[in-house]
């Protein structure tokens, strides 16, 4: 581990800066991986404990792991715009991305609001990710009034949810996966933030991510 090395950077957005916590594993690199954070509004930061514990186990396992701050987070401006302004951040940060490391296969892991952020990425992303994994997917009007309109997604989307998620209702996504009979792994009880269970659902993302890129 004291191989990683991290950065911060900024970028230029629509909107203007946007920032970038980069972690790069010390040895031949896999891919890289976005990995995005909950809602801005209730304190989401990249800092928070499920797109950090991403980060280090993706990293570990050799992946660049990219966390970008939403807009009027930490070091990126701009406002609050409902997760429409912050894909089209996300577009310009792969954009960025990708003229800096062409060829590097690339993957979208997405937490809560910004699991909505990355759907709506992945309806516009051309060429698409290799891989996408969302976790705690918000859909329709959730707790605290917000509404999330659902997005079609890749058929081989990787979707995670918590059994009693009390801020991204499994009703509502379940009610968007069932007419098409979308696999949706499902922890047993846990929370929105996959409470107990954490390590197990990020270790399927990375068994995800390292079949989908081998």
């Amino acid at each position: 581990m004291s191989e990683e090395e991290r950065s911060t950077q900024l970028i230029d957005g629509p909107v203007g800066k946007l920032q970038l916590l980069i972690d790069r594993p010390g040895v031949p690199l896999r891919g890289m991986v976005l990995i995005s954070h909950p809602q801005p509004l209730l304190g989401g930061s990249p800092k928070h404990r499920v797109p950090l514990t991403l980060s280090r186990k993706l990293c570990g396992a050799g992946w660049m792991t990219v966390r970008p701050s939403f807009r009027g987070v930490d070091g990126s401006e701009g406002e609050y715009a409902e997760g429409i302004g912050e894909a089209q951040d996300m577009l310009a940060v792969i954009a960025h991305l990708r003229s800096e490391y062409p060829g590097l296969p690339l993957a979208l892991v997405g937490f809560s609001f910004g699991a909505y952020v990355f759907a709506r990425v992945a309806g516009e992303l051309s060429p698409p990710a290799q891989a996408i994994a969302l976790m705690g997917l918000p859909v329709g009007t959730v707790p605290g009034g917000r509404d999330y309109e659902a997005q079609e997604l890749p058929v081989d989307c990787l979707l995670l949810h918590g059994e009693a998620d009390e801020m991204a209702p499994l009703a509502n996504l379940l009610d968007w996966a069932r007419p098409a009979q979308r696999e949706v792994v499902l922890y047993a009880g846990a929370d929105h933030f996959f409470k107990g269970c954490l390590e197990r659902a990020v270790e399927r993302v990375l068994e995800h991510l390292s079949q989908a890129i081998s």
